[in-house]
C-alpha cells in the first residue's frame, strides 16, 4: 500500500487507509495485523497457546496460514479492523458489534481475532531478572463474548451433548444477576465448563492475536530482541479465568473470573439448548458490582506461567524490521506521547537516517 500518509507491510486490502492506520487505538491493531504479515511471508510461525487434554495450556508454533485461515497471500486477503464476524450473529438475538480484526477473502470470512499488543515487561515484573519478565493482558467483555461465540460456532454440532454438561447446574439458576444463586454453584458452574473443556478442546481454534514489544526494562528503548507474536486458542484464554474462579469458593463477593466463568457457562448453555443467547443482557444483568468496561486483567506475574516460551523473553525480530513494515515515511503519523508509538517512531527515525 503506497499513499501519502505511509503505509505497512502486507495491508494492502483494508477497511483503513492512510491516517486511519495510525490513530490512537488504530496503530495498536494496525501494526500487528502488518507484523504478523511480515513474519508469515518471511516464514517464521508465531507461539501458539493452546490447551491440552490436562487442561493445561502449552506452546507450540503454529503457521500464520493456520492463524488466518487460508494459504492465499496477504494481498489477497481483506483485513477488516473493527468489524462483525458475520457468521456469528445467527447464535444471538441482539447486535454481536464488531472484533478488533476479521480476516476475510472476498465474501468468505476466514477468522476473527481479538488483538492485545503488550509491553515486555510490564510494571509487575521489570524489577524482577529478567527471564521472569511478563506482558500484562487487559481482557475486554468483547473479547469473552467473541471468545463464547467462536467456541459455539466450531462445536454447534454437539449442542445436545453440550447441554446436558450444563443443565444440571444452570436450569436450576433462575436469577443471573443474584450473586448468592451463583456463589453457591460456583464450583459446580467450574466443574462443569472443566468437563466441557476436556472433552472438546480439540476444537479450539487461534483467537487471541497477543505481540509482544520488548524494551530495555523501563525505558522507551527498544531491546536488541523487540518483537514477537503469541496467539491464544480461545480454550486457552479461558482457561486463565477458568484456573482463578476456584479462588471464589467461601467468598461472599463474585471475583471477576468468576463472573467471566458463570457468563461463559449461562452463553454455553443457553446456546446449546435455544441455539441463540442474547449477549448485552447477560454482560448487563451479569455485572455483580464490577465495572463493566473491563472483563478482568492479568499481570505479567500471571502470564508468564502460561507464555511457556523462551521467545516470551527473548523475541524473535529486532528492531530493523520495522525498516520493512513501516512504508512511506508512515512514522510521521504517530504521537511520540504514547510509550508505543514513541519507541517506533524515534526507532525508525534512527533507522531511515
Amino acid at each position: 500500500m503506497s499513499n501519502n500518509n505511509g503505509g505497512l507491510y502486507g495491508i494492502t486490502n483494508s477497511s483503513r487507509r492512510g491516517k486511519d492506520l495510525w490513530g490512537k487505538n488504530q496503530f495498536n491493531s494496525s501494526f500487528p495485523a502488518s507484523l504478523a504479515c511480515y513474519m508469515r511471508d518471511n516464514g517464521i510461525k508465531p507461539i501458539y497457546l493452546t490447551l491440552n487434554k490436562n487442561l493445561e495450556v502449552e506452546a507450540n508454533e503454529l503457521s500464520f496460514d493456520e492463524v488466518f485461515g487460508t494459504d492465499k497471500p496477504n494481498s489477497e486477503i481483506s483485513f477488516e479492523f473493527e468489524s462483525k464476524f458475520t457468521p456469528y450473529q445467527q447464535f444471538a438475538y441482539d447486535d454481536i458489534k464488531g472484533i478488533d480484526l476479521v480476516l476475510k477473502d472476498g465474501e468468505k470470512y476466514l477468522r476473527a481475532l481479538e488483538i492485545k499488543l503488550t509491553v515486555l515487561p510490564d510494571n509487575t515484573t521489570s524489577s524482577h531478572s529478567e527471564e521472569l519478565w511478563g506482558s500484562e493482558l487487559v481482557i475486554r467483555p468483547a473479547s469473552t463474548s467473541y471468545c463464547a461465540l467462536g467456541i459455539a460456532h466450531s462445536c454447534q454440532d454437539q449442542f445436545a451433548h453440550i447441554r446436558s454438561i450444563f443443565e444440571d447446574v444452570c436450569e436450576g439458576i433462575q436469577h443471573w444477576d443474584n450473586q448468592q444463586d451463583i456463589l453457591y454453584r460456583a464450583k459446580r458452574i467450574v466443574d462443569c465448563l472443566n468437563d466441557f473443556q476436556s472433552q472438546y478442546y480439540q476444537r479450539q481454534q487461534p483467537f487471541l492475536m497477543h505481540p509482544i514489544w520488548k524494551t530495555k526494562g523501563k525505558s522507551p528503548i527498544l531491546d536488541e530482541n523487540a518483537f514477537d507474536i503469541f496467539i491464544w486458542s480461545d480454550f486457552a484464554l479461558c482457561r486463565t479465568f477458568i484456573d482463578r474462579s476456584s479462588n471464589n469458593n467461601g467468598k461472599s463477593k463474585i471475583s471477576r473470573h468468576m463472573r467471566s466463568s458463570a457468563r461463559l457457562a449461562r452463553m454455553l448453555y443457553e446456546l446449546s439448548s435455544r441455539g441463540k443467547t442474547n449477549i448485552e443482557r447477560i454482560y448487563t444483568e451479569m455485572g455483580y458490582g464490577h465495572q463493566s468496561d473491563k472483563e478482568f486483567a492479568l499481570s505479567g506475574r500471571i502470564t508468564r506461567d502460561y507464555m511457556q516460551h523462551p521467545r516470551r523473553t527473548n523475541p524473535i525480530l529486532p528492531p530493523e524490521v520495522l525498516k520493512e513494515i513501516i512504508l512511506n515515511g508512515g512514522q510521521k503519523n504517530l504521537s511520540p506521547e504514547r510509550r508505543f508509538d514513541q519507541s517506533v517512531y524515534y526507532t525508525a527515525e534512527y533507522l531511515f537516517e
